[in-house]
């Protein structure tokens, strides 16, 4: 089932997740669900947060972006209670966007090598390292579930010239492809 895709301005965008156990119900399903959503609106990465639900739970899915990084072939995974233990590396800027904040990029300097520990979707216990693009895509859906944006990155300038769009998204001004939630205000 594809989900609608939480927007900016939304109070669960801002949380910071708690992990969740072998029993969560549902899980699978949501899962699913989410690989489902993210497909539909075109994204390489979508957090349980962007969907609504204030969980430790992201899926990502960048075999698209395989052509470019050929270790990107068949990464596509769910990571549950996610924990980055170690960042390193030279930083990089890159342009990032994001399902919740719809038609803005902004460049974001992250670090090139991460090691995470996380269980997959069978709750197998994980410990790997990862660099490159899928350090990047890790960081930013593992920082949505520490309620942190790409835009927060931005410098205060960028982020009063970034407001009225800002704004725009929340009051649902602006029409994606896809399926959003907006904020109650």
């Amino acid at each position: 089932m594809i989900l609608p895709v939480t927007v900016f301005g939304d109070p669960v965008l801002r949380k910071v997740t708690p992990d969740i156990d072998k029993d969560y119900e549902g899980l699978q399903e949501l899962i699913d669900n989410m690989f489902e959503t993210m497909y539909n609106a075109e994204g390489v990465g979508l957090a349980a947060p962007q969907v609504g639900l204030s969980i430790r739970v992201f899926v990502v899915d960048a075999t698209p972006m395989a052509d470019e990084e050929p270790e990107l072939k068949d990464f596509k995974k769910a990571f549950i209670n996610p924990h980055i233990i170690e960042k390193d590396g030279e930083e990089v800027l890159m342009e990032e966007g994001c399902l919740s904040i719809p038609f803005i990029r902004e460049e974001v300097k992250r670090k090139g090598r991460i090691r995470m520990k996380y269980f997959d979707e069978n709750w197998v216990e994980h410990d790997k390292v990862f660099e490159g693009f899928a350090a990047r895509v890790l960081q930013h859906e593992y920082d949505h579930l520490d309620g942190i944006l790409f835009v927060d990155y931005a410098t205060p300038l960028k982020k009063r010239l970034l407001k009225s769009k800002l704004t725009a998204i929340t009051k649902g001004k602006v029409q994606p492809s896809y399926r959003i939630k907006l904020p109650k205000i």
